[in-house]
This record gives C-alpha cells, sequence and structure tokens, in this order.
C-alpha cells in the first residue's frame, strides 16, 4: 500500500530528529523547576481562566465560557507545536524565527545556554502561549462562537504571538534596540491585552450586560488560581531552582498584595464600598505589572509597582467602562497594568532604588526610551494583527452569535445535553 505524497511529508517531519550531542547535561533540579513552574501556568491558563470567566458572565454562557477556553488551550498547543515554537525561538532573522523546529523537530539535549533540556523549555513557552491566548476569551464573553475561536486562535499565535515574542525574547529587534521583559509584561499580558481591546471593539456590546457577574465566589476561586498560578511564569523565566526564581516569586506576590489594597482603597474612594472582586482584580493589575521586571528590583520596587499599576488600572476601568464591553477586564487588567509594569522597569531597576541596574553603556533614558517604543510597537500590532485575523477568521465563520441565541444564553439545553453556536 503506498502512501500519499504529502503524508509521507507530513511523517518525515513530524519525526523529531536526534538531537546534536553536547558536552553539558541536563541539571535536574533546573529541569524539575522549569516542568514545576509550567504546571503551574497551566493551572493558570486552564481551570483559572475558566473559573475566573464563568464566574463573570451571565449564567446562561457560563459554560460556554469555559468551553472557549478549553477549545482555545487546544488549538493553540497544536499550533505552538506545528509552528508557533519555530516561529519564535529556531534561528531565523531579526523579525522572525526560521523552520527548524517545525513540528517541534530537531529539539536539542539541551536548550542554548541553559541547563534545561529544550523540550522543558518548549513546554514553558507554551503555557505561556496558552495564557495569553486563553485571556482574549473573556472579553468577549456572551457573544462569540466557539467555531469561530476554533480557528481564529491559531491564527492569532502564528502573526501576533510568535513575532512578538522573537522580537522580544527570541533575541529579535526588540531585543536588539535594548527592550527589557523579564517574564512577559509586554510579550503575554499586554500583547492579550491590546488583543482583547481589538475584539472588543470589533464585536461590539452585549445587548444585556451582566455586571458583576452572576456568581462572584467562581470569579474569586479563579483569580486565586491565577495569583498562585502565574507565580510559574516569573519563577519560570529565572530559567533554574535560583535566588533568581525565589526572589521573583517573591516580588510577584508582594505587587499583588500592593495592587489589592489600592484598588479596594479607590473602589472605597470611587464607588464608596470596597468588593472582593475588586480585591482579586487589583491583584492581578499587579501582578501583570511586575511580569516583566519580577527579578530585576528590590521589595520596595514591586510594593510601588503593584500599587500604581492598581491605581492606573482601576482609573483605566472607570474611563472605558461605557465605550469598552469587556466582562473580564483583560484590557484595562492586563493591557494597561502590562504596559505600566514595562514602562516603571528601567526606573525601579536603577540601584539607588533596589533593582539590579542596566548594562554597561545603557542609561535610564535609553531604557525608556526603549521600553516606550517597545510598548508601541506591541500595542500596535496586536490591535492591527488581532484586527486582521479576527476579520479574515469572520469571513469564513461568523464572529458574533445569533441574536437568538445571545439573548437565550450560550448554553442553551437541547434534549438534556449542552450544545453551543459553531456557525
Amino acid at each position: 500500500m503506498r502512501f500519499p505524497h504529502a503524508l509521507l511529508l507530513f511523517l518525515a517531519v513530524a519525526n523529531p530528529q536526534p538531537a546534536v550531542a553536547q558536552v553539558a547535561a541536563a541539571d535536574s533540579g533546573d529541569t524539575g523547576w522549569m516542568i514545576l513552574c509550567a504546571l503551574l501556568l497551566l493551572f493558570a491558563a486552564l481551570p483559572g481562566l475558566m473559573l475566573r470567566f464563568a464566574g463573570q458572565v451571565n449564567v446562561r454562557s457560563a459554560l460556554s465560557v469555559a468551553a472557549q477556553v478549553a477549545a482555545v488551550a487546544g488549538t493553540v498547543s497544536l499550533a505552538w507545536a506545528v509552528a508557533g515554537y519555530s516561529l519564535a525561538y529556531a534561528p531565523g532573522d531579526s523579525w522572525l524565527g526560521g523552520g527548524a523546529n517545525l513540528m517541534l523537530a530537531n529539539l536539542g539535549a539541551l536548550r542554548d545556554g541553559l541547563t534545561v533540556p529544550e523540550s522543558a523549555f518548549v513546554l514553558f513557552q507554551l503555557a505561556l502561549a496558552l495564557l495569553a491566548a486563553g485571556l482574549m476569551v473573556g472579553a468577549v464573553a456572551e457573544r462569540t462562537a466557539i467555531g469561530w475561536w476554533l480557528a481564529f486562535a491559531p491564527l492569532w499565535l502564528l502573526i501576533v504571538y510568535a513575532p512578538v515574542v522573537h522580537a522580544v525574547w527570541g533575541g529579535g529587534w526588540l531585543a536588539e534596540l535594548g527592550v527589557m521583559d523579564f517574564a512577559g509584561g509586554l510579550t503575554d499580558h499586554a500583547t492579550a491585552g491590546f488583543s482583547a481591546l481589538a475584539l472588543a471593539l470589533i464585536v461590539g456590546s452585549r445587548r444585556e450586560r451582566t455586571q458583576p457577574g452572576h456568581a462572584p465566589l467562581l470569579a474569586l476561586t479563579g483569580g486565586a488560581l491565577l495569583w498562585i498560578g502565574l507565580s510559574g511564569a516569573v519563577g519560570g523565566w529565572a530559567l533554574g531552582a535560583t535566588d533568581d526564581a525565589a526572589t521573583a516569586i517573591l516580588n510577584h506576590h508582594f505587587a499583588a498584595c500592593a495592587g489589592a489594597l489600592l484598588w479596594a482603597l479607590l473602589d472605597r474612594v470611587l464607588a464608596r464600598r470596597s468588593s472582593a472582586t475588586g480585591i482579586l482584580s487589583g491583584a492581578l493589575a499587579g501582578i501583570a505589572a511586575i511580569s516583566a521586571s519580577a527579578a530585576l528590583i528590590g521589595t520596595g520596587g514591586a510594593m510601588l509597582i503593584g500599587a500604581i499599576a492598581a491605581i492606573l488600572c482601576r482609573l483605566a476601568a472607570l474611563a472605558t467602562g461605557k465605550w469598552v464591553d469587556d466582562a473580564a477586564q483583560i484590557f484595562v487588567i492586563h493591557g494597561v497594568g502590562g504596559a505600566a509594569g514595562a514602562l516603571l522597569l528601567p526606573v525601579f531597576a536603577l540601584p539607588m532604588l533596589g533593582g539590579v541596574g542596566f548594562e554597561q553603556n545603557v542609561s535610564l533614558l535609553g531604557a525608556l526610551a526603549a521600553q516606550g517604543i517597545g510598548l508601541a510597537v506591541i500595542a500596535l500590532w496586536a490591535l492591527v494583527g488581532s484586527a486582521i485575523a479576527a476579520l479574515m477568521v469572520s469571513l469564513l465563520i461568523p464572529m458574533r452569535v445569533s441574536p437568538e441565541a445571545e439573548a437565550e444564553g450560550l448554553d442553551a439545553a437541547q434534549h438534556g445535553q449542552q450544545s453551543w453556536d459553531f456557525r
């Protein structure tokens, strides 16, 4: 029996190639740490986002939004294995990675310059990609079709997320410019936040807004899982079980605590009452902000970054609430929070403020300029690239469900089983 040539080519590419022998051996402690951090991130990206979003929407659409997070995780995982990792990290040019790692072929026994196998690095990066893609689901919940997400999410990964990762973390042109992002303040939080803004503006407002959601306890539980799980991002980017990893997780926690308290205080001032959901929103704003600098600053700097981010995000929520329908406040918390943290990084990285300082020949003004350019480019590309991907998919699969389906709720039962509109 003869196989088609296309199938033979697929099998040849999909078969992992033997790695080139390397002198150094993987450190089992660092490898275990990277795998653990990846699992923490997966807890955040799956049950964390599912519970948080399900609690923030109408009860009639809670199951659908959780299903959309799961669908996005599945399609993005496959796209990451097929081409996403290679476009982000394989040797290429300043703009995009090459094809050496398509279908995860040719992975090294060690990731270049690290003490962990490249497979562990791939797993950790996959978890970060799932988090970024999953965040967008909450911004347009209750009105988008799951079938549209199945096509949009992998396309977004390839044309928006992978180029940004390569530019910043893969040695691309933003890294050459001097843009700093320790654990995803720009590449994950800001990219997802500004992409979510584009989607929310394209799809429009819900016909019936649900504020603050039908199950605040679910939203709180999901937020707590994100608080814990996202420590895997800052800890894992230390790339080993080191003092940097412990420092980063400590700063992550301090920023979250400061953000939670400041958001609650602002709620008290602006709305005359604090809320449990607001406390978690402030914590997540602090986490988004500290991601860019977690291992690069001191304890006081982490607290101040978390507090400043909470203030900016709470004011952004007040300013955008009437014209952006984003039930999960993805743009406000992750977009504005990640952007604020990236811009604050150079200031709090100064040795006089407890930071690690800059490389030789890098000044504070130069670092601020690089961060500003990096943020502007990433925000613009997230907005434009996401809009292009969304409209391309919408030519084949409608983005928004029918008015009847939206009014009835996306979890409408038929014959005793849950169903979703794939059209």
